[in-house]
């Protein structure tokens, strides 16, 4: 196993999915299985409070969804970059702030790769959306930075970075039987990226590929958004979200929008929300809803709710016919339809300022749109039916081709070689 240490590992590092691959020097990438037979593990760590042991993946939203004592954390990239980042979070009573989280994560997945390879491996390809934060070059920047620091902390040596795009676009480079114009979509849990590119089996042994990136876009759009805006729109308002009150104001909504986002449900168990929450009682005609509300947050369910939110939609969107949100663990019997009607309504400006962006990628390419001789889709959130339907409106005619969604950019790091 010595010479595994040559290679290199990539690191698709998502908001809601990782991936690891792997490539020898001159040699085919291949996908890690990182739980079980599994290619892609949930990015997220479950700290129990009752074994003080930490769970990962699959694993660690299963100790959620059980009801086991303790903390799961999600979304952990959609804090790089912010200031939350260096904030510090009561852990088994030790504080720990959620750049550390994000290196244990990292740490496991060495953890996992080294098992597979036989020895710990040292130098690592890690992805990166075009932008960590829209129109803000310093934070994008810091968000770069974090994600290298703990990379470092957890044992890498070398660690570079390649666009999540490029990376995926390498992948499906190495199917191509003649040279094609490409524009690569990927559409992960927090961000959308677009690249045009030129790739081709003569291209491919070229070290330096940059005259063939035409261009690049990104816009800090993807699944948890879709998610968010599905949960106001269909299971808020159950607890309470536009609901009048004996004045015929609306309850104030700021909890509703942070129980609809992944990385800040977590605030919302704090006593000072907690406190902040139970004070909107009086502005509550119904006080059904507010006791829903309460049921929530004291039992600490906001992830089981963003969770079946995102359940609902996949089950919606995959069969293209009419779900529920499960909502029975607050109340017996409750739930929310969800329609593919609401998925196309309520999603419409997400996905029209989404394909904006694709679109805005092929202009900066100095291309019309029937130049493409081909979309490449990777990322979990591509397959969503209202982004594909979205996407083929605009680029008529152009082929779609369905990639690995989730272990595409993965695979492609491992190319890259920094």
């Amino acid at each position: 196993m010595m010479s595994s240490l040559h290679g290199t590992l990539g690191i698709d590092f998502g908001t809601s999915n990782s991936a690891v691959s792997w490539a020898e020097p001159h040699g085919l990438s291949r996908l890690i299985a990182l739980e079980g037979e599994a290619l892609a593990m949930p990015t997220a760590v479950f700290f129990n409070a009752e074994d003080h042991r930490t769970h990962f993946g699959r694993d660690a939203v299963r100790q959620y969804l059980n009801g086991s004592e303790g903390r799961l954390m999600r979304s952990l990239k959609s804090l790089l970059g912010s200031p939350l980042l260096l904030e510090k979070t009561e852990v088994n009573h030790q504080q720990v702030s959620f750049q550390d989280i994000v290196a244990t994560f990292l740490a496991e997945l060495r953890q996992r790769a080294a098992q597979a390879l036989g020895r710990a491996p040292t130098r690592v390809v890690m992805g990166r959306p075009v932008h960590f934060v829209d129109d803000n070059p310093q934070r994008d920047a810091q968000a770069q930075r974090s994600l290298h620091e703990a990379a470092l902390a957890v044992g890498f040596e070398q660690v570079t970075f390649q666009l999540e795009p490029i990376a995926a676009a390498l992948d499906y480079e190495r199917r191509l039987s003649r040279e094609s114009l490409v524009l690569v979509v990927d559409v992960g849990g927090g961000t959308s990226d677009f690249t045009v590119v030129r790739l081709g089996p003569q291209r491919s042994a070229q070290a330096d590929r940059s005259a063939d990136v035409l261009a690049t876009s990104g816009v800090h759009i993807g699944g948890t958004d879709f998610d968010h805006k599905l949960s106001l729109e269909r299971a808020m308002p159950l607890l309470g979200y536009r609901h009048l009150g004996p004045q015929q104001r609306e309850v104030p909504s700021r909890v509703f929008f942070d129980l609809s986002t992944w990385h800040l449900i977590q605030w919302l168990y704090l006593p000072r929300a907690l406190s902040q929450a139970q004070a909107l009682r009086e502005d509550y005609a119904d006080p059904r809803l507010h006791e829903r509300l309460m049921t929530v947050l004291r039992h600490r369910e906001g992830h089981r709710l963003a969770h079946e939110v995102e359940q609902a939609k996949i089950r919606c969107s995959q069969d293209d016919a009419d779900s529920a949100i499960t909502l029975s663990f607050i109340e017996k019997g409750l739930q929310a339809s969800l329609t593919p009607a609401d998925l196309r309504d309520h999603l419409a400006d997400l996905l029209s300022r989404t394909v904006a962006c694709a679109r805005e990628c092929v202009r900066r390419a100095s291309l019309h749109n029937d130049a493409l001789d081909a979309i490449y889709l990777t990322g979990g959130s591509s397959a969503l039916r209202p982004f594909q339907r979205a996407l083929q409106a605009e680029f008529d005619g152009v082929d779609l081709v369905v990639g690995d969604l989730f272990g595409g950019v993965a695979s492609g790091l491992a190319y890259s070689r920094g």
